[in-house]
């Protein structure tokens, strides 16, 4: 929590000590209102008293109640203000940070947890804020207050109102010590349920193909009846606190008459009065502890589990990233890429998942990747953007380690069209033009000329009003092979220097494909292309073609060289075009 304070901005500071400040002021009138009570009843058993002089102790009264609850407003509205002002900042500042990780650093929180940190763990923050701040300052200055009123003006009675205090105390630290070890568990179990909801909704159909709705929905069952269980165990646990509040406090006011009626029988009528007076007194102080007890009890209700929460997005705030921003946004080459010694394995993994590969493409050149599955093809060409960093060796753009440049520049030389197209809700213009293409503007023909090239203007004029039609979340409303050419017109519209399409194709037709490729070689000549693929027809024109296998490079060269010197590549090839085929290749 207090790693979290660190977050407070100076207005926010400002805002809790105007808060500190009123509620002081608000302990203070509302503490009066038993000294103008006592006032009251001497004067009623004192002889010679008045009317008037009654219903200027009430007068006050009312006044203190008026000013408490004028101050109880002003706190709720400035302590409401200051939790949503604060869990703005705060889920900002995870969501900022999220961006930031590296795909390593995701999966190990996994994307559910992240949801429920950025949004159910803020709002166990803003909840402490939003009451707690009240009750947290407010509680222990009247607890503290009330007892320094009563203290000396009875043995008897006060000592009766510390046995409730410390009974108090030892019911709370007994609960608080039962459930707050649960919170924890409350948090992930809401991960764990957040991640079952999450992988059926977005694998809905095959879930459907296979009837296997029975069996997610006892999946789904299983980890809501654990949350559940341990949430009634809480609530069950905390139920006992109001019960035990209720039974002291009770007791509290009975046992003041009791001993006050006690002790006012041994003395004179003077000192009667002044023993009922401070029966009144102690009977609304010790209340007042009472309640301000009540209070700390919300406190301890929501103090744990927010605890916990604070805990689960510091880690994520105070995260190592493994992909570190450097500091070059400018360089001499365009278009060239260059790997040396590269060798690279998924972080805590035993085995290298690519060895010592080395390869150089220059300025305009089409080179591709082939593989069987799992040969690292895709795990190459994504060590460029650095979704992963390198473990061995180096890769160079224009001459430069990629380490060195800016994220922003980096990402701004190099059009990305990944395996799976994704599409985000909006319209199509919104897609094109999405990101940051630094200091280049996507104008509405570049558009054009992009949803041409990726033989993507046919079906975009055909919806209703154009590249400005609305796409689904997830282009729900749009086939695969058109969300894959409305990323790849993505891409082009950003009019990069390096081109990387990860099996960009493969959810085209044929004829498409072909159609695509042509336009793209025509109009994109002067920049470097690379292309991940499974299919020989689409790679057998490319100026190189590197072959992987097992994580190691078994051969580069033209289709034609390969045919001859490469196993792999053949046998690749013969799986797909009978040899005949290959030889008018």
């Amino acid at each position: 929590m207090l790693k979290l304070m660190k977050n407070f901005t100076k207005k926010d500071v400002l805002t809790i000590l105007a808060c500190i400040i009123i509620m002081v002021f608000q302990v203070w009138i509302e503490l009066r209102l038993p000294e103008y009570m006592s006032t009251i009843t001497r004067l009623i058993q004192t002889s010679g008293s008045t009317i008037p002089e009654v219903l200027k102790q009430g007068g006050y009264m009312l006044l203190c109640a008026f000013g408490s609850m004028a101050s109880a407003i002003m706190i709720g509205y400035l302590a409401s203000g200051l939790s949503a002002s604060f869990s703005l900042a705060l889920r900002e500042k995870v969501f900022k940070k999220v961006q930031k990780l590296a795909e390593a650093e995701v999966k190990k929180f996994q994307t559910s947890s992240l949801i429920t940190r950025t949004t159910n763990d803020v709002t166990q923050i803003e909840m402490l804020i939003s009451f707690g701040l009240q009750a947290l300052i407010k509680a222990p200055i009247m607890a503290v207050w009330a007892i320094s009123k009563i203290l000396g003006k009875s043995m008897e009675l006060s000592s009766l109102v510390g046995a409730g205090v410390v009974i108090l105390l030892i019911t709370v630290i007994t609960i608080i010590s039962i459930v707050s070890p649960k919170f924890e568990v409350i948090q992930k179990l809401t991960d764990k349920l957040n991640a079952t909801t999450r992988e059926n909704l977005m694998g809905i159909r095959v879930v459907r193909a296979f009837n296997a709705e029975k069996f997610q929905t006892k999946r789904f069952n299983d980890a809501n009846n654990e949350m559940t269980d341990t949430h009634l165990l809480i609530q069950r646990t905390f139920a006992f606190m109001s019960p035990i509040m209720n039974l002291i406090m009770h007791s509290l006011t009975i046992g003041i008459y009791f001993i006050g009626a006690h002790l006012i029988v041994k003395v004179g009528m003077i000192e009667k009065i002044n023993l009922f007076s401070n029966m009144v007194v102690f009977t609304s102080y010790g209340l007042q502890v009472i309640m301000s007890f009540l209070m700390l009890t919300m406190i301890f209700m929501i103090m744990p589990r927010a605890r916990v929460s604070a805990h689960r997005i510091n880690e994520v705030i105070e995260a190592d990233e493994s992909i570190r921003d450097g500091k070059l946004d400018k360089k001499e080459e365009i278009g060239t890429i260059e790997f040396k010694n590269v060798s690279f394995k998924y972080p805590d993994a035993d085995e290298y998942i690519l060895k010592d590969i080395n390869f150089k493409v220059n300025k305009g050149e089409t080179v591709a990747f082939i593989g069987s599955t799992g040969s690292g093809k895709s795990t190459l060409i994504n060590l460029i953007p650095r979704f992963y960093d390198v473990t061995d060796g180096e890769i160079l753009i224009d001459g430069v380690n990629v380490k060195n440049y800016k994220l922003n520049t980096l990402h701004n030389i190099i059009g990305y069209i990944s395996q799976k197209a994704f599409i985000f809700t909006g319209s199509v213009k919104d897609n094109i033009i999405f990101g940051d293409n630094g200091e280049k503007e996507v104008t509405r023909e570049a558009i054009n000329k992009a949803l041409d090239i990726a033989q993507a203007s046919e079906f975009v004029n055909s919806m209703d009003k154009g590249i400005d039609s609305h796409i689904a979340r997830g282009g729900t409303n749009i086939s695969g092979g058109q969300k894959q050419r409305l990323s790849i017109a993505r891409a082009i519209a950003r009019n990069p220097e390096i081109y990387i399409f990860d099996d960009t194709f493969s959810a085209l037709d044929y004829k498409t494909d072909a159609t695509l490729r042509k336009e793209l070689k025509k109009n994109t000549k002067d920049a470097t292309t690379l292309i991940v693929a499974q299919r020989i027809g689409t790679i057998m024109n490319a100026d190189k073609i590197v072959v992987l296998d097992k994580g190691k490079c078994v051969g580069i060269g033209t289709h034609k060289e390969l045919l001859n010197n490469c196993p792999v590549y053949k046998e690749i090839a013969l799986s797909q075009f009978r040899e005949e085929e290959l030889s008018n290749a």
